[in-house]
């Protein structure tokens, strides 16, 4: 399970890839891209 954005319509789609076909159900589109969490890293200076 996982959230993915179609690159169209711009809607949030969560898909189940193991059951589901990768269409968006809004507007029919095939391209979606994973959503991921915004992760602010921080390295420290050598």
């Amino acid at each position: 399970m996982g959230t993915y954005r179609c690159l169209k319509c711009g809607k949030t789609v969560s898909v189940d890839l193991r059951f589901e076909k990768v269409r968006c159900p809004f507007c029919g589109y095939k391209i979606l891209v994973k959503m991921r969490p915004p992760i602010i890293k921080s390295f420290k200076a050598r």
